[in-house]
């Protein structure tokens, strides 16, 4: 075979040519600037020129259309979703909850089951299998849907550095999770919770969740400054975190995790933001619920009087006896106990929150003014309620339109005018 002259090309032309050393085609495309100022040229080969010039072809039109990979050793899954974490989605980047989130999901499920591949040869199916996976070992929908929003999220990244070409994770199709039903308490079952509650500490704790519909983290994390008895009105400001703790200790302490240790150091803040924008809101207080937080601000200074040197001062509405803010899991666990004090069946601590929720839409407060006190930044979460809010209105009108139409009872028998006889007359 003759072999083809390589002919010279203008700059940031391709060019196609036959190899005399081996007997293949070759082609270069310029598609850009390295990041040290030299001209990227990228190189395809085949068997023909007619299978080169489609791959020349190919190229050009990828980098017309800005979807090149960047040059250099590409990434695997494990590497970029370590980056991805530790570098681009870092707090303050994101909430410490939405971080713990995402940790889980590349710890647990994604760096274990695709983290080998190479992220540009990713593919939709390795996606896939993972989330069949894992609902087969056990995990709800919702898991697998998680860590497909994490993956989706950490590749698109890599998309917007041009690290890949194109994201895996939007074409894969993740299970569909179970829509998580709202199941608010009853009236009955409110007030059998706030009267259990009055009989121990903080009780004012569960009317705030029940009537205003805080989340734990917001109700945990209120400060008396954020709270105006006078005016009736509270402010919601951060959310308490779940404290995670290291070892501070210099000489192996012997206890295995860093909670338990004596010179335990934080790994993070006390407190974040709230969950979004929406969640920092206003509210009014109903007037019992502004009794009961008097009540429970002077059994708090009480407390201060009986532990003296010891109390520590933190500023929070729910303390410790000592003064301390509550950990959200002790918090919970104390949600469980007084249920089974107050007769109640199982129920999430969130279930609360529910139940806030569905009283504004049954009175009929209007759909903003409730996304408002709920701190919710989407009407889609108002939809959630709509089933249970629309029964209840239903039981209301059948109750109603029993009362309305039930039909009229036969009238009695009117009585005989006086000396008349009521019947016929009777044999002697």
């Amino acid at each position: 075979m003759p072999r083809e002259k390589k002919t010279r090309t203008a700059n940031g032309r391709s060019s196609i040519y036959l190899s005399k050393s081996d007997g293949s085609w070759h082609g270069y495309v310029t598609v850009g600037v390295k990041d040290n100022g030299r001209i990227d040229r990228r190189h395809v080969r085949g068997k023909t020129k007619a299978e080169v010039t489609k791959k020349v072809n190919a190229l050009e039109r990828a980098r017309d259309e800005g979807k090149v990979r960047k040059p250099g050793q590409s990434w695997t899954v494990e590497q970029w979703l370590n980056h991805w974490l530790d570098t681009v989605v870092a707090p303050p980047a994101i909430t410490e909850n939405a971080h713990a989130a995402y940790d889980v999901a590349v710890r647990v499920h994604l760096v274990p089951g695709i983290g080998a591949h190479r992220i540009d040869r990713l593919e939709p199916e390795h996606l896939e299998r993972l989330y069949r996976k894992m609902v087969n070992n056990g995990a709800k929908p919702g898991r697998a849907h998680q860590v497909h929003r994490t993956i989706r999220a950490a590749l698109n990244e890599a998309l917007r550095r041009k690290h890949i070409t194109e994201n895996p994770a939007v074409i894969a199709r993740a299970p569909r999770p179970d829509d998580e039903e709202v199941e608010p308490c009853t009236v009955e079952e409110v007030q059998q919770i706030l009267a259990a509650a009055n009989e121990g500490r903080n009780s004012a704790r569960w009317a705030v969740a029940l009537a205003l519909g805080l989340r734990q983290g917001e109700a945990l994390g209120l400060q008396w400054a954020d709270v105006n008895l006078d005016a009736g009105t509270l402010v919601v400001m951060r959310s308490r975190l779940r404290p995670k703790w290291r070892h501070g200790c210099t000489s192996p302490c012997g206890r295995k995790f860093g909670g338990h240790c004596p010179d335990r150091l934080p790994l993070r803040d006390e407190t974040s933001s709230t969950k979004s924008r929406a969640g920092r809101r206003g509210m009014g207080l109903p007037d019992p619920l502004i009794d009961l937080l008097k009540t429970h601000r002077k059994q708090q200074e009480r407390e201060r009087d009986t532990a003296c040197d010891l109390w520590q001062e933190s500023g929070y509405v729910f303390t410790t006896p000592l003064g301390l803010p509550l950990n959200p899991r002790t918090d919970y666990t104390e949600w469980k106990r007084l249920l089974v004090k107050a007769g109640v069946a199982e129920r999430r601590l969130h279930d609360a929150r529910h139940t806030a929720a569905t009283v504004l839409l049954l009175l009929g407060v209007p759909e903003r003014a409730v996304m408002s006190v709920m701190g919710w930044s989407s009407t889609a979460m108002t939809a959630r309620y709509q089933h249970v809010v629309a029964s209840v209105r239903r039981d209301v009108a059948i109750q109603v339109g029993g009362l309305l139409w039930k039909p009229p009872a036969a009238p009695a028998p009117a009585p005989a005018p006086d000396g008349e006889d009521e019947g016929p007359p009777t044999a002697a």
